[in-house]
């Protein structure tokens, strides 16, 4: 059986939806364990159960190529995403990148159905600058429009290593730039398109706000950092607390690292590192939200101490039940929508000011 098949086995069927329903106190039981606890964190039961689950699998993606990891993210996210928020509709098209078109959809919710100057986030997905697209990241979309209020464009920038740093950073910029220049033919309040992402996509979030800072280009009006990817140069202390048996491990990191960085690139570079960054004044304003069981916890929640030192408007919000990629997991039960609906709601305040 192929790494794909084998991780799909794993996380398909009745029993794991039927699993994913039962009590908390029935979840950690299932689990084989008591309630995980560390740092002081308790892990939502959940959150035990899933990775249990994934656990007894034992295929490492890591361990495989690309293409092969691919085709299982985009063949499981239906699975772990739960039944998808109902927008009015949808469409594909493309915007620019760096070196040529890309894919991009657009999502609009029923109350922006007619709405010729809606609040809009330009979404970059996440999936270590390696996988991820539409098929990974569509329900987190439909809740981000649905529950935010916002149109949403969902952007597939170029993926290593087909395509290694820094393609996907000049993809993201170029994309951003063509979306606020089309403001009016996507329905969109140039004054009021925010930019966002997981993971991956809220490193390229926020090196797309450095980029156009720099170059003098349109701001976004807002910045929702996802537990973001934000020093690729050095390992913080939730690495080492979290670096295996929690969804994403420091050896998935080393592994998306290496494709998407070549030899001899600057891990110290913003673009690479946005958290060192020699100033992070004059960037939009902030949301930035981790996981308090995540290898990329303590990095994310620097940058937003660093955009605060920097008189940067930000808030953080830590959700310290979940783990890493949760806002793809609705459907493994209550946490992990319900904290991606928050998120959305912070987005809805944050450009509503002239609705």
């Amino acid at each position: 059986m192929s790494f794909a098949e084998e991780l799909m086995a794993a996380a398909q069927g009745p029993a794991f939806r039927t699993a994913m329903r039962l009590s908390p106190r029935t979840q950690v039981m299932l689990s084989g364990r008591e309630p995980v606890v560390v740092d002081g964190q308790v892990l939502a039961p959940e959150m035990q159960l899933f990775l249990r689950m994934l656990a007894l699998n034992q295929a490492d993606p890591s361990q495989a190529t690309p293409e092969a990891a691919r085709a299982f993210a985009d063949g499981t996210a239906s699975m772990v995403a739960g039944p998808p928020d109902e927008v009015a509709w949808t469409r594909d098209f493309e915007v620019a990148g760096a070196e040529g078109p890309l894919r991009a959809r657009l999502y609009v919710p029923r109350e922006r159905a007619e709405d010729e100057s809606s609040p809009m986030l330009v979404f970059f997905h996440g999936g270590g600058f390696v996988i991820g697209g539409f098929a990974t990241h569509d329900a987190p979309c439909r809740t981000l429009a649905v529950h935010g209020g916002v149109r949403v464009v969902s952007v597939e920038y170029r993926l290593a290593p087909e395509h290694p740093f820094p393609a996907a950073p000049a993809d993201c910029l170029a994309a951003f730039n063509d979306i606020v220049a089309r403001a009016g033919e996507l329905g969109a309040d140039p004054e009021r398109i925010a930019i966002g992402g997981d993971s991956a996509g809220g490193a390229l979030s926020a090196v797309t706000s450095l980029q156009a800072r720099d170059a003098g280009g349109p701001l976004p009006a807002f910045q929702l950092l996802i537990y973001p990817v934000a020093d690729m140069s050095e390992k913080s202390r939730s690495y080492h607390l979290f670096k295996d048996g929690f969804f994403l491990t420091e050896q998935q990191m080393d592994w998306y690292g290496s494709h998407y960085l070549p030899s001899g690139v600057d891990h110290t570079d913003p673009l690479v590192s946005p958290l060192l960054a020699p100033s992070l004044e004059g960037l939009p304003p902030a949301h930035v939200v981790t996981a308090g069981f995540d290898p990329l916890r303590d990095e994310g929640e620097a940058y937003a101490e660093r955009l605060r030192e920097a008189g940067v408007p930000v808030t953080l919000r830590r959700h310290p039940d979940l783990i890493h990629g949760f806002i793809n997991m609705m459907g493994t039960g209550r946490s992990a929508r319900a904290a991606t609906v928050e998120m959305a709601g912070v987005l809805r305040q944050a450009l509503l000011a002239s609705d």
